[in-house]
């Protein structure tokens, strides 16, 4: 039997010492978050804040801030979810090996959502927006925000929760043009399930019902982020790895997480529009001020003893990284249904999750066998079909800077090595053919790399076949730059990072970067294929996450990618000599995440 509510899981992480209770008054105006981050950063345990000024609710943190601290939580529902998504990605192994998963379908039958028949705890007691405990986590947020919401929809006319769509979606508690008290902000984007049923609405006359949870059994905040696979609903899913129905309970027409810490209910304007934010994200940037829906609030509810559950974003890794370690734990052996001829696919967190995904493929196609002879292939054809299928599906349709590799010869390829993917795919693509383009498309709304808001480009970048190059981990001889670039290092065999002058607008820039490019030799190719331009190279080379997030936040591939002796045929663009990528700070981007103060427990 799973937690039947989040005071059960703190309770038994204190019994195992993975939790610090903090006694003492603590504000949550920024000093609530900086003792999480500096908690976080050392690897410490989950926090439960006893006093929270200006609220009577108690507030935990950090639940999942470890690897083993997330693999402890479901460390019975783990092996046999992983049975369960096994079967959903490969049916026919059930009738291979039939005793094997003879209880898989129990287990998916048990995990049906239950109503609840007498009085829930979550209606223990009613309370305001304002006595909630009012996080803000960084400086210049809008205001406070709830950061691990679970946000409840229905379509238009129904009342089944197998068609809710429950999502986590940033909620704006304060500040800005909210009446306090009475309105509340939302984030989300139009392709999110919610996005869907605001639509439907639009078309409607019924009003836009939403219920938010916060809290709740751990396996409940999780189910709301989890990419699930056609048909598999989140209430099913929590109870599935909980193994505990989801209860659920009907009130004034609102539909209710019984086992909840707080419910907060209300109805989206659906044809009005207020500013949300700023709000420090997780790409480790503030997502500006911008037109978004707005809730009106009808009441929010408790439970006895409720504790708020919040974790704080910012620049990754951070507590929700631990998210995609339990979903790679759980969904890994879907991959292949999901998208066919993919081995691998690993979202690089430390470059903000969304903008930079690896993926492993593999040409299955090609004759691999020629007159006796192993043939493998020498140019992406096959991967660069999968690559498509990435880009246009789910949450990797969010990747900026796609990179595959052809995995069919090399079994130890791991696209989760970044450092030994970088490194195979720059000892083998080829810049005038391995490059391909998506132009004038949607990014991801927090990433601001773009030329306008949700707007901007992606890049695949494709290789196959056998080494082409010997990457060098030393500064090239002879090295001459322009004026304004200095302080040449290398960060990875074969990349250069250069320091460039400060980036003004957008002419100079490009201006910039043709005098690198006629500077640089072609032959730099076959040691530094890839060149990338920094604001400060000492930061940027100091490691490698510092290098990822530096590279791929900063840039958008169709403005900020150039080349050593480029050109364009056919609509094609590619170089014959080294890639160059201008991961300078541009004066659209969004400013940088700065920490409050240096506290410590």
């Amino acid at each position: 039997m799973g937690y039947k509510s989040l005071s059960a899981c703190i309770k038994d992480l204190e019994k195992i010492g993975q939790l610090k209770r903090i006694s003492r008054e603590v504000d949550p105006n920024l000093e609530m978050a900086d003792i999480h981050l500096d908690t976080f950063s050392r690897k410490g345990p989950a926090l439960l804040f006893e006093r929270v000024k200006g609220s009577p609710f108690p507030a935990v943190s950090n639940i999942y801030g470890t690897q083993e601290r997330v693999e402890f939580i479901f460390r019975k529902e783990i092996p046999r979810m992983k049975e369960i998504m096994a079967v959903k990605g490969h049916p026919m192994d059930v009738l291979k090996h039939p005793f094997r998963y003879a209880k898989v379908p129990f287990t998916a039958l048990r995990a049906w959502p239950r109503k609840s028949f007498f009085k829930p705890p979550v209606l223990f007691g009613k309370t305001t927006i304002d006595q909630l405990p009012q996080i803000k986590s960084w400086p210049d947020d809008g205001g406070a925000f709830i950061t691990l919401p679970q946000v409840m929809t229905l379509p238009p006319g129904s009342t089944n929760p197998m068609q809710a769509n429950i999502g986590m979606y940033r909620i704006q508690l304060s500040g800005n043009d909210y009446v306090p008290n009475k309105e509340i902000g939302l984030h989300y984007q139009l392709h999110r399930g919610i996005g869907i049923h605001h639509a439907l609405y639009n078309e409607s006359k019924e009003r836009f019902k939403v219920s938010i949870f916060v809290g709740g059994p751990p396996a409940h905040t999780f189910s709301a982020i989890m990419p699930l696979p056609e048909g598999l609903s989140e209430m099913t899913f929590a109870g599935m790895l909980n193994s505990r129905r989801f209860r659920y309970f009907w009130q004034d027409g609102f539909l209710l997480s019984s086992d909840a810490d707080f419910v907060i209910t209300g109805y989206i304007k659906k044809k009005e529009l207020k500013k949300e934010g700023p709000f420090g994200d997780h790409i480790g940037y503030y997502s500006l001020a911008h037109d978004f829906p707005v809730m009106e609030v009808e009441n929010v509810y408790h439970r006895k003893e409720a504790i708020w559950h919040f974790t704080v974003v910012g620049r990754p890794p951070q507590e929700d990284s631990y998210f995609g370690h339990l979903i790679h734990l759980l969904a890994g052996d879907i991959l292949g249904s999901e998208f066919p001829g993919i081995r691998e696919v690993h979202a690089v967190d430390e470059a903000g999750v969304h903008p930079l995904l690896l993926a492993v493929g593999s040409e299955r196609y090609m004759p691999f066998e020629r007159m006796g002879r192993s043939y493998q292939a020498e140019r992406p054809e096959e991967i660069l079909t999968q690559a498509q299928h990435l880009l246009g599906k789910g949450q990797t349709s969010l990747a900026k800077f796609l990179m595959i590799a052809d995995g069919t010869h090399h079994p130890e390829l791991r696209a989760g090595d970044v450092s030994g993917f970088l490194t195979h795919l720059l000892e083998r693509i080829e810049w005038r053919r391995d490059l391909h383009f998506i132009t004038n498309t949607t990014i991801d709304t927090l990433d601001y790399s773009g030329n306008g808001w949700n707007m901007g480009s992606k890049v695949i970048m494709a290789c196959a076949g056998k080494s082409k190059r010997k990457l060098s981990r030393f500064l090239p001889e002879n090295l001459t730059l322009p004026q304004g670039f200095v302080n040449p290092q290398v960060s990875l065999p074969g990349v250069l990072v250069i320091s460039g002058p400060k980036y003004a607008e957008k002419h100079t820039g490009k201006q910039n970067m043709r005098q690198l490019a006629m500077a640089l030799s072609p032959e730099l190719v076959h040691t530094h294929p890839l060149v990338v331009v920094v604001d400060k190279s000492d930061f940027a080379a100091k490691n490698l996450a510092n290098f990822l997030w530096v590279s791929f936040t900063r840039a958008d591939p169709a403005q900020d990618i150039h080349g050593v002796d480029s050109f364009t045929e056919d609509k094609h663009w590619g170089c014959h000599g080294s890639l160059i990528l201008d991961a300078r700070t541009k004066p659209h981007h969004a400013p940088v995440l700065t920490r409050y103060n240096g506290i410590t427990v």
